[in-house]
């Protein structure tokens, strides 16, 4: 218990300590919302990792589809790596960078505006944002405590209340380059923390070969290979189709989160680009290829533990019981490395949303005349104001924390996804578009809370995602274009000439 408790004193005061040094970059608005658009590649790089992966991933989603699908859930970390860290940052990184600086964007609401000549839009995104942001907020919330309370039998209320008061205390003081810098720091402890982890677990089942085999030998529930034994140590596991779904969802839906996206604006210049990018993957194949890895044996755990009293499965309860025989060093190191995933995204979300509230929301529309002190001191409040709610919410979530990513998930990347995407490449593409496809991916996830058409919060999202990016460039065909100055103007941002070595690019001039 004091190893324990000795390790997470030492984190919240490097923490703490961070959010003190960075007070200097937060003294202007593009300095506490954007780092003063001057991130480099490694920290730009793990603020995009960790944001992208929490407590919902390692506690909810690897105990989740782990039990589900077996070791074929590691496809999903796979399509994190590839779809959701390399092809996001392949495609988006550095047309989002030029374009939101051209444009001087700060927020994905804000762009939308810009963008599309649009207040309205601008208003209504950012709405969109705030709402979905709080549920995804919660399930962080909840699956951190988890772990908690299995390590030091502290209540839930408790640690939700800490983990949210010491969020605000960094992000307060330091904005952007406090979460920056914080966040290189926590994903170096996730990398190193998740192969630990993963060693010792699959140590108590005898090594990787024997919990193999005892994978193999449990038949499948799962009503298409209901009975067959060996599915959940195979390569595409009982369910592919319903795996798919979990795959697009959790990959795709980075492209069009808005804490994710606004990680593209910071970028200092085209080096960071590339590094960030080489890096960027390879942090989600460890950490999320490792943890849906380490689910996969999930069932290996079926024990009392994890069931209510009905005997149905409690999906957040299968990781804690997988970690609960571990030695205290390796437990407290699980501790700071689920509260270091956990806080990195937590202040990626609160940030991005106090910001979008003040910047695209208040300013301008509520308080006409807002100057940079009263902005700063805008966010700061909304930002106390999020957590709050949050925290409310958390204290009562449902079931399951997949449910709230799931929602939050489907709602934002259905609505944004398409109009950003497709935004930063085609100029024909319309407002009327743009409200559709908000309209399209607010609609069938909050429809399906309601109704179940979709069984699964996840698929809902996925569809939700597709959805949208079949409705832009249909709606853009039958309603008005904007102007053609506007697009041409918005667009020669990328048309502008640089210097650059011929080592980065063959020229085709003859030799002479």
């Amino acid at each position: 218990m004091i190893s324990k408790i000795l390790l997470l004193l030492i984190f919240f005061g490097v923490m703490v300590a961070v959010g003190v040094y960075s007070r200097r970059h937060a003294s202007n608005v593009d300095g506490f919302v954007l780092g003063g658009r001057n991130v480099g590649p490694w920290l730009t790089a793990f603020a995009y990792g960790t944001s992208y992966f929490s407590a919902v991933v390692f506690v909810g989603y690897a105990g989740q589809f782990g039990y589900k699908y077996g070791l074929s859930a590691t496809w999903i970390g796979i399509g994190n790596a590839v779809i959701g860290s390399l092809l996001a940052w392949v495609l988006l990184g550095r047309r989002t960078r030029i374009m939101s600086k051209h444009v001087k964007a700060k927020t994905m609401p804000d762009f939308f505006g810009k963008r599309y000549d649009s207040k309205a839009l601008r208003l209504a995104a950012s709405a969109i944002s705030f709402i979905f942001l709080i549920p995804y907020t919660a399930s962080v919330y909840n699956g951190l405590s988890r772990l908690f309370g299995m390590a030091f039998d502290i209540p839930y209320e408790v640690c939700v209340i800490v983990m949210a008061a010491l969020t605000c205390v960094y992000v307060i003081l330091g904005g952007y380059m406090a979460t920056a810098i914080n966040d290189f720091i926590q994903g170096i402890v996730m990398l190193f923390g998740i192969v630990a982890v993963i060693a010792a677990v699959l140590n108590g089942q005898g090594g990787f070969m024997d919990a193999v085999f005892k994978l193999s030998e449990i038949p499948s529930d799962m009503p298409v290979t209901a009975g067959q034994p060996g599915a959940f140590a195979s390569f595409f596991g009982p369910d592919p189709l319903n795996l798919l779904g979990v795959v697009i969802l959790t990959s795709l839906g980075t492209w069009g989160l808005p804490q994710m996206v606004n990680k593209f604006y910071a970028i200092r210049d085209e080096k960071a680009v590339k590094t960030g990018t080489i890096i960027s993957t390879l942090f989600a194949v460890v950490i999320s290829g490792g943890c849906y890895f380490l689910g996969g044996f999930g069932r290996l755990f079926d024990t009392a533990a994890i069931r209510n009293g009905n005997g149905g499965i409690i999906y957040d309860a299968i990781i804690p019981s997988m970690l609960s025989t571990l030695p205290d060093i390796l437990i407290g190191i699980v501790i700071v490395l689920v509260l270091s995933a956990s806080m990195s995204t937590l202040s990626s979300l609160v940030l991005t949303s106090s910001s979008t509230l003040t910047l695209d929301f208040i300013k301008g529309t509520i308080v006409k005349d807002m100057d940079e002190k009263k902005q700063l001191l805008w966010m700061r409040i909304l930002l106390v104001f999020f957590v709050v709610v949050s925290v409310v919410l958390a204290l009562d979530p449902p079931v399951f924390i997949a449910q709230l990513m799931g929602i939050s998930w489907g709602a934002l990347a259905g609505a944004f996804l398409a109009p950003f995407l497709y935004g930063l490449y085609c100029k024909w593409v319309t407002k009327a578009a743009v409200w559709a496809s908000f309209a399209c991916g607010i609609g069938i996830t909050v429809s399906n809370m309601f109704f179940k058409y979709i069984a699964s919060p996840i698929n809902a999202g996925a569809v939700a995602m597709i959805a949208g990016l079949a409705v832009v460039p249909l709606v853009s065909l039958v309603t008005p274009k904007m102007k053609k100055d506007k697009t041409e103007s918005l667009f020669s941002c990328y048309e502008e000439k640089v210097t650059v070595e011929q080592k980065l690019v063959l020229t085709n001039k003859e030799n002479k």
